[in-house]
């Protein structure tokens, strides 16, 4: 089992509002490239999507759950098929989005017990909740030429420091995809 963060993220390592659904005035970063930039299985998730999980905070379901349901393709059937659970404080409805269900209790635990690999999409709190118990195994980062200068990032001031291991680089599109893992001990 491994846990695998995927995120948009431009050069500054900003995270924040890569749709423009939050209405920031820096907001649509990734999808000014066109439609093929973000379209598909950009971050090579193929077999972790048929037999794993996705965790994903409420924001961030929330706004999935507005747009893959209606979705046609093969990673669009990927995404509705796999399962999904939701990190939230209340108990929100997830009938919108298939194979959706609330978390109950703490997300390190549920990843802890969790039996299947876990990947985690967008979710910036979420991915610092299991980053600081030391549960992240991979990062695949889908870096655009942009400098935002504001908003919520990544690793913020103050994280624990950390040497990555690079295990791939290539070049999609306007974007570069990396990966990121556990550096070797």
């Amino acid at each position: 089992m491994s846990v695998v963060v995927i995120e948009f993220i431009p050069l500054d390592g900003i995270v924040s509002d890569p749709d423009g659904s939050a209405g920031t005035p820096y907001g649509g970063w990734a999808f000014r490239h066109g439609p093929e930039a973000v379209a598909g299985d950009k971050f090579r998730l193929g077999r972790l999507l048929d037999e794993g999980v996705l965790l994903l905070g409420r924001t961030t379901w929330e706004l999935f759950a507005r747009l893959w349901p209606g979705r046609e393709g093969p990673f669009a059937a990927r995404m509705n098929a796999v399962p999904k659970l939701v990190v939230s404080r209340g108990t929100p409805g997830v009938s919108a989005w298939s194979n959706s269900a609330v978390l109950k209790g703490d997300p390190a635990d549920a990843v802890r017990a969790e039996g299947r690999d876990v990947v985690v999409t967008g979710s910036p709190a979420v991915v610092e909740a299991l980053r600081g118990e030391g549960l992240v195994d991979e990062y695949r980062l889908l870096t655009f030429p942009v400098v935002l200068g504001q908003g919520r990032r990544l690793f913020p001031a103050g994280s624990e420091p950390a040497e990555p291991e690079c295990l791939s680089a290539e070049r999609v599109g306007a974007a570069v995809l990396t990966r990121h893992g556990r550096a070797a001990r």
